[in-house]
């Protein structure tokens, strides 16, 4: 049986990385591999109903609730639907994951990194993706594609943006091998092309 393989799509909103995983999925597919699609938060079952709450409850939510809301999908996703599709020797991709949780709460809230890695090493059981590929857009480019129907996580404003988008550029520099930084401003096209590029280096 081949070896799992999971990858994780990462980037600010309006990035465009849900695009870019449904044309991946489509390009394995097509090579015969077995892949599996899943997201954060939202993942099939409960993780649906958090995600409602995450993006859609329009009461006050903690920054801290929020943290472990998150977190709390992120265990559920990755113990009941990323886990078993690994040991079946799938491809797992994840639209969002850990360092999702690192820009957006650590970097845009502000909230203790320190804690954040250890919560998130709580809830993956210490899983880490084989790759991350984060989509890099500047804030005009993202407000243009998000529209103006937003919800309450991408209705949070031009700073908060800048921070996510800073949060993810340093994790990429404190891990390159891991994390690569993907130019999405460009089409959809020079986009998956290079993405294409990246996974086929992990000798699929």
């Amino acid at each position: 049986m081949n070896k799992g393989l999971f990858i994780t799509f990462e980037g600010a909103d309006g990035c465009g990385k849900t695009t870019q995983i449904n044309l991946l999925k489509k390009y394995l597919e097509e090579k015969g591999k077995e892949v599996l699609l899943t997201r954060e938060p939202g993942g099939k079952g409960l993780g649906e109903k958090v995600r409602e709450i995450l993006l859609n409850y329009d009461g006050v939510v903690s920054d801290r609730c929020e943290s472990f809301l998150f977190l709390a999908d992120r265990a559920q996703n990755i113990d009941v639907i990323v886990k078993p599709a690994l040991a079946e020797g799938k491809i797992v991709l994840c639209d969002r994951h850990t360092d999702s949780t690192v820009a957006y709460q650590g970097y845009g809230r502000g909230l203790n990194l320190d804690e954040i890695h250890m919560l998130n090493n709580l809830a993956t059981g210490g899983k880490k993706p084989d790759v991350t590929l984060v989509f890099d857009v500047d804030i005009e480019t993202s407000m243009k594609r998000v529209g103006n129907e937003k919800d309450r996580m991408e209705s949070a404003g031009k700073e908060f943006f800048n921070k996510v988008r800073n949060g993810y550029l340093e994790i990429a520099k404190s891990e390159p091998d891991r994390v690569k930084v993907i130019d999405s401003t460009r089409s959809i096209k020079e986009v998956h092309k290079d993405v294409v590029a990246i996974v086929e280096k992990l000798n699929i």
